[in-house]
């Protein structure tokens, strides 16, 4: 069975034209690429809503999702800053035990990717 995503582009577009239009250009790089990632989506509504109070942020944080493609994307931001676990676990708002995670479960995969 094949899982499919929501249309963000589509989606952001909505909330750009009905809510926030002045917002429209800041916007407009992430949407005019070809496949907008998860981390794409963040930058979006950092970009839209604002950040919002430490509350809000860890009830968001406990609620994403990240493919494989994300984690990869973000081992390899790890990697092309020289930025330890702790480090990049900040910047994303991760716990810097789950990056730990990621990078046993993908380092092979990971290692194939940036070769190529």
């Amino acid at each position: 069975m094949q899982r499919t995503h929501p249309n963000y582009r589509l989606i952001y577009n909505d909330i750009l034209a009905l809510k926030h239009p002045s917002k429209r250009e800041e916007c407009r790089s992430i949407l005019s690429k070809s496949e907008i990632s998860i981390l794409d989506v963040i930058k979006l509504n950092n970009i839209i809503f604002g950040i919002n109070d430490k509350e809000t942020n860890i009830f968001n944080q406990k609620h994403r999702s990240y493919d494989e493609k994300t984690i990869l994307e973000i081992l390899d931001y790890q990697e092309k800053n020289e930025l330890n676990n702790t480090e990049v676990a900040n910047h994303f708002m991760l716990s810097r035990n789950t990056v730990a995670k990621w990078k046993k479960h993908f380092k092979n995969r990971h290692l194939h990717s940036v070769e190529e």
